[in-house]
């Protein structure tokens, strides 16, 4: 009897456990929406109270979308709402040509920073460089404006004029420069050969970049000569500020084999995602050094991170942007869009660089340009035995032998000029030098 009791009361305490673990869920959520609907009729009590008593008219739907827009920037930079006319102008955008200045920007600490120029468009040419922040435009101070209403400011007809005041790290005072409008039309890949080197100037990933990729890396090998005539590849991704998720791993998977590209994690565990590589190299196992910097950012940071994964590359520059983020642009009934913030992505080796970057395998700061020493230039070249009068000549070598010697070192000196223009360039081109001496040994 005694058993059956407490059997009994086992169950009946076990019952009330039950119970109240089951409640307690159910009256919290209760709760939840209780509060939801208060802020809810808190919100419309504002909103009417704007309209009707607020200094003058007020268009309704402008608060609506800002207090949207409101709602989505206080989650992070990156979650913003579209209105129709900026969800077509970024529908164009990813196919590769729309009108404006030609920076990739954010918000930071409520100034507009620049992520990367693109090459080839009026902000670029003016001189605006990766971290300079934007704290006027024609000399209205951005402070308080959401990102969109910036963007907004800096748009308008191409060839106009547009004044904007930078305050840039190094630099004593803010300083403003002058941008004429243009239409900007990207070219997503620009290939061409540095002495043996091939190099493939990613500038975005748009609708366009695979296939640019492509047919520039497939010409430039074929104007070489074949495979066998290129030392390697430089996929030069500084300032380039991302763009499309499909086209980093398509990109990525050009020159893997096998194995993660990059993995996708959301809030439910169930959400995430892992993109694999298929076989197929597009540099045939040729050396590659990739070129980031401070305006490498999101779909570039997945290409450096997957290809230093799998050690398929060596990493060369300064620390990435660390744009860690996915973004999902979703359409709303309006046919404007939401873009909001959906997942984190990791590289193969499971690293976040949300906020942290990639870092180089090897750190190359890009010196800034400075006007040649005119004390200490010489046209003289330098004296060696074949300078001394009388001296013997060389009879080791056939003429074809001396022909491929003198090729060589007109390379090198090439790539010795290089350096005033690109010294991050440069320096990439002699490690795949280097790689190859190492491979023919």
């Amino acid at each position: 009897m005694k058993k059956l009791l407490m059997a009994t009361a086992a169950g009946t305490v076990l019952g009330l456990v039950i119970t109240t673990q089951v409640a307690a869920p159910l009256m919290a959520q209760e709760a939840d929406q209780t509060s939801v609907y208060e802020q809810l009729d808190l919100f419309g009590s504002i909103f009417e109270r704007i309209r009707q008593n607020y200094v003058e008219d007020v268009d309704s739907n402008k608060l609506i979308e800002a207090a949207i827009n409101g709602m989505l920037t206080s989650l992070d930079p990156h979650s913003s709402y579209l209105s129709p006319t900026a969800a077509a102008d970024m529908e164009v955008q990813t196919r590769g040509e729309f009108g404006g200045l030609g920076i990739e920007v954010t918000m930071e600490q409520g100034w507009v920073k620049v992520v990367s120029p693109i090459d080839g468009t009026p902000a670029a040419e003016a001189g605006i460089l990766a971290g300079d922040f934007i704290t006027a435009i024609n000399g209205e101070s951005v402070m308080g404006l959401t990102l969109d209403d910036a963007v907004d400011m800096m748009r308008g007809p191409v060839g106009s004029e547009i004044n904007i005041t930078i305050v840039r790290d190094g630099v004593d005072n803010p300083f403003d420069v002058q941008i004429i409008r243009d239409t900007i039309k990207l070219t997503a890949v620009r290939a061409r050969t540095e002495g043996n080197a091939v190099v493939l100037r990613i500038t975005t990933f748009n609708d366009q970049t695979l296939a640019n990729l492509t047919d520039g890396l497939n010409a430039e090998v074929a104007a070489a000569g074949g495979i066998d005539k290129v030392d390697g590849f430089i996929i030069d991704l500084r300032n380039n500020p991302g763009g499309l998720l499909n086209q980093a791993i398509a990109v990525s998977d050009s020159f893997l084999d096998a194995g993660e590209i990059v993995s996708t994690r959301g809030r439910d565990a169930v959400d995430g995602e892992r993109y694999n590589a298929q076989p197929g190299d597009l540099a045939e196992g040729k050396p590659i050094v990739i070129l980031i910097n401070g305006g490498s950012a999101s779909a570039s940071e997945i290409v450096a991170g997957a290809l230093q994964d799998h050690r398929r590359a060596i990493v060369v520059g300064t620390k990435s942007f660390g744009k860690g983020s996915v973004q999902t642009v979703i359409p709303l009934p309006n046919g404007g869009a939401m873009r909001l913030t959906t997942a984190r992505y990791y590289t193969p080796s499971g690293r976040s660089i949300q906020s942290l970057g990639i870092q180089p395998d090897i750190i190359v700061e890009q010196p800034l340009a400075h006007p040649a020493d005119e004390a200490t230039a010489t046209t003289a070249q330098p004296s060696s035995e074949a300078d001394l009068r009388g001296s013997l000549s060389n009879d080791s070598l056939t003429e074809d032998e001396i022909r491929q010697i003198e090729e060589d070192r007109a390379k090198a000196e090439a790539t010795a000029a290089l350096r005033d223009e690109d010294y991050q360039l440069a320096y990439a081109i002699d490690i795949l030098k280097g790689l190859v001496a190492l491979g023919q040994k």
